[in-house]
């Protein structure tokens, strides 16, 4: 991994702070950056799903936030543009970013990148070859954390729009051409809520290979 030089502009904080059905689509083409010691490992977003606070009527029951603040999921009602890590199954993690003011509890969940950067460590980290197919590497919210070596216990909290954090999230200037809006997958709850961002026809899109649903423009 030799890459050491961080792609595009940090993110300011105010990028995130608007509802995360905004954030969102928005969020699609902005590089998620891990920097170590080592270089860094980053990945451009190409699918995202929004998840609102329990300020909304209704209230998100997909949300790790409709019954309210927990010590679990805090980091969602602290300010914007931090990093909230969760775990699944015991193993695998997730990424969100935590939107809006304090003390609303919405997010938006990473949910795939297109490798930018250490593509060969990230296959190592996921325990496949140098050279894998990108799609093995960061397609899922699990295999992208495994990838950019993510994990609770040391990057839940993290702000992601500060220059000396090893988390953040940058610009580089790319918007996708062809964005569209689907309902949520992997859930059971308001799993019909159109609140699922995705680049079309990327291949490191997670869930089905024939991705559809409505076409947007992001601005």
């Amino acid at each position: 991994m030799k890459a050491k030089r961080m792609p595009g502009r940090l993110l300011p904080r105010a990028f995130f702070e608007a509802p995360p059905e905004f954030v969102a689509p928005r969020l699609l083409g902005k590089i998620l950056v891990h920097r170590m010691r080592s270089g860094i490992l980053a990945g451009r977003i190409v699918e995202v799903e929004a998840y609102l606070g329990p300020h909304n009527l209704p209230p998100d029951p997909a949300a790790h936030t409709h019954r309210g603040p927990t010590p679990r999921n805090q980091v969602l009602f602290g300010p914007a543009g931090f990093a909230y890590i969760y775990s699944i199954y015991g193993r695998y993690f997730c990424a969100n970013v935590s939107c809006e003011t304090e003390g609303l509890g919405s997010g938006v969940l990473i949910r795939a990148l297109e490798p930018v950067a250490g593509a060969n460590q990230m296959a190592k980290n996921r325990g496949l070859a140098p050279g894998a197919p990108v799609r093995l590497l960061t397609s899922g919210p699990g295999r992208l954390c495994e990838a950019l070596g993510l994990n609770r216990m040391k990057h839940n909290g993290l702000d992601l729009t500060a220059e000396d954090s090893p988390l953040q999230m940058r610009d580089d200037g790319m918007v996708p051409p062809d964005v569209l809006v689907t309902v949520r997958i992997g859930i059971t709850h308001a799993a019909d809520w159109p609140l699922r961002f995705a680049v079309a026809g990327n291949p490191c899109v997670s869930g089905p290979r024939s991705l559809t649903g409505q076409r947007i423009l992001l601005r």
